[in-house]
Formats: C-alpha cells, structure tokens, sequence
C-alpha cells in the first residue's frame, strides 16, 4: 500500500520541527516522505534530507500552495497514486495516515481530510461559517491541511488550472467540488503548533483580508456553477 503513496509536506523556515515530523512518520510507515523546501533561509532541507525525506528546494518562494502543487505534480510524474499532505511545524498526527488512506482505497471518495473542527478560535469559527454559505461546501473543517488524494484529484490538482489558487484550502476544496469530485472527512487529533503561528487566523486583519478575498473566490464559483 505504501509504495504507491506519498507524503507531502511543504516546508518554510521549520528547522525546528521538520526532522521529529520526518523521523517519526519514517518509523512507523514505509513510505516516501517528500519535503518541498520553499525557499527557506535555514537548515529546513539540510535537516529534512538527514531524517530521510527526499528534498526539492525551490529557489524562490512560492507560498504553500505553490509548494504543495510541486509535491502533487511530482507525485503524477513518478506513479503515485495516493498523495498525502502534511504540515511540517508537528500538528498532525502521524497515527491517522492509515485513516487516511482507508476510504480512498475503498474507493468511496478521491478526497479525505483530516478534520479537528474543535482546534477553532473564534476567528476560525466566524470565517468556516461564512465560507459553508457562499461555498455551499458543507465540511466541519475547511482549513485542514492533512488531506489525502486519490490519483485523480492529484491529476486535477497539478493541473495549471490550480497553480493560481492561493490559499489552498477552500480554493482547492472549490476546485474539486467542481470537478464532482467525492470529499470525506475523517477524525483525527491536531496538537498545538510547536514553532510559530497561523499565517490567516492570527488577528482580526489578517482574517479580515482573508475573508474577503476568499469570499470572492466562493462568490466567482457560484457564478461559474450557475
């Protein structure tokens, strides 16, 4: 099963973190653990490379999405079939990669998300609750990083008609609803970051900017649906 399934975690500045995340998912899972370096100013790839994960440094930052579509095209070109994505600051737990995995390979969806709607500040709470309504998605948790893709979402997702999302959670899960794509969730536990903050939910300014933008995006889907 492994064989064919990749891990992806972009990384930025996470010397920190990014070897325990490696390490630990190397103990406990045969699988190729692929860290797209985005351009960080550390040790991030140096660190990542020694706790066994295969490296792409990018020499310019392109942000998470960008990194993480780096991970999924080079997940298409090298016959994966299911592409795991995971933050590298250490918030998600190693032990619901199997949970991940399970529904895909019973083919009752092409996505599965990790969800740990309990995690949410206000901020967060205020923003899912818009974002339920513009998009009509309806998911507990719409942020999540820990995803998994079935080869078909991969597909779509490496395709240059997602290299311009920018925020890649919503805007992604816009893209595959679209598509008709099948998206499940999972519970699972999320711990504290362990270095730094989140880059949206951190003060009413950044969420603000973010609401707005993203309501845009959820605004511009309905209208294309319609």
């Amino acid at each position: 099963m492994y064989k064919t399934t990749l891990i992806i975690i972009p990384a930025k500045n996470e010397v920190q973190t990014v070897g325990d995340v490696v390490a630990e998912i190397k103990s406990r899972y045969p699988v190729t653990v692929l860290v797209i370096d985005d351009a960080s100013t550390d040790d991030t790839a140096t660190v990542a490379c020694a706790a066994g994960a295969k490296v792409l440094s990018l020499p310019f930052s392109l942000g998470a999405w960008g990194a993480i579509q780096t991970g999924l095209r080079y997940a298409l070109k090298h016959g994966y079939h299911i592409a795991i994505t995971m933050d590298a600051d250490g918030q998600h737990e190693t032990n619901s990669i199997p949970q991940l995995v399970a529904p895909l390979r019973a083919k009752q969806c092409e996505v599965v998300i990790g969800a740990y709607p309990q995690r949410g500040s206000l901020l967060r709470k205020i923003a899912w609750s818009l974002f339920r309504k513009l998009s009509g998605i309806a998911l507990e948790d719409l942020t999540s990083g820990l995803r998994a893709y079935h080869r078909v979402a991969i597909t779509l997702l490496a395709s240059n008609s997602a290299t311009l999302l920018d925020y890649q959670d919503l805007g992604v899960l816009l893209l595959l609803h679209k598509a008709g794509l099948r998206i499940q969730e999972v519970p699972t536990l999320m711990y504290p970051r362990k270095n730094g903050h989140s880059r949206i939910f951190n003060t009413w300014w950044a969420v603000g900017k973010y609401m707005l933008q993203t309501g845009i995006l959820c605004l511009a889907h309905q209208k294309s649906s319609g």
